[in-house]
């Protein structure tokens, strides 16, 4: 039987250490660990968080996709730890995604990725979403608006257009992710940004830009004069 983590020294417990040395001085495991609350009762919450970090080849991205029927197959994660997990991993993504006040008004396909990118970059299929904005360029929303395969994505310009008017946007961000990490547009993409371009003019809404979020970079139609 393992010795519990209560019967280490203090400085090595991993709530005490954050508390006294700050969250970044832990771990990934001792982190894992504090989600955890408990291990077994042959294994200690770090020893747990261990085995689930190399199940994962050490990698918090890689841990991250996993479901809640896949991180059970651990012996001693249970739904409860599971969902701890997933919800942790969710409000990372979306605090990455969040833009500061100040950059609620978007004008640079920069702003764009770095709200995007935490969403698509590490699915195994592809997404398309479309950012909607108004005459100042202000976000008004942003949403999933398809869900395609490994290699491609439909991009449904009739649904795009109806809610762009719907919303009341003068003009939309086009957004989907290549989850081969190579973020270069396929002949397929430029055709359906241009179809989207011309559908979205009839109703005097402008597609300013279409990216594309790779692994490590992107590419955006604008930026590159497409």
């Amino acid at each position: 039987m393992n010795k519990s983590i209560k019967t280490w020294n203090e400085e090595e417990r991993p709530r005490e250490k954050l508390m006294q040395q700050g969250a970044a001085a832990l771990t990934n495991a001792e982190l894992l660990a504090i989600l955890l609350q408990s291990g077994t009762r042959t294994k200690s919450a770090v020893d747990l968080a261990r085995e689930l970090m190399a199940d994962s080849g050490g990698r918090l991205d890689q841990l991250s996709r996993y479901g809640p029927n896949r991180m059970m197959t651990l012996e001693g994660i249970g739904p409860a730890k599971a969902t701890t997990i997933l919800a942790t991993f969710e409000l990372a993504r979306r605090l990455a995604a969040e833009i500061p006040e100040d950059e609620f008004t978007i004008r640079t396909s920069d702003t764009v990725a770095r709200m995007m990118t935490p969403f698509l970059r590490d699915l195994s299929h592809e997404e398309c979403w479309v950012i909607y904005l108004n005459r100042a360029s202000r976000l008004i929303g942003k949403e999933k608006v398809s869900v395609g395969g490994i290699g491609s994505t439909i991009v449904d310009i009739k649904i795009i257009v109806k809610k762009a008017v719907e919303r009341l946007a003068s003009s939309i961000i086009l957004v989907h992710n290549h989850p081969s990490g190579n973020p270069l547009p396929s002949d397929q993409d430029r055709r359906q940004t241009e179809a989207l371009k011309q559908a979205a003019a009839v109703f005097d809404i402008a597609l300013v830009d279409h990216i594309i979020i790779g692994k490590k970079k992107y590419f955006s139609f604008s930026d590159e004069n497409y």
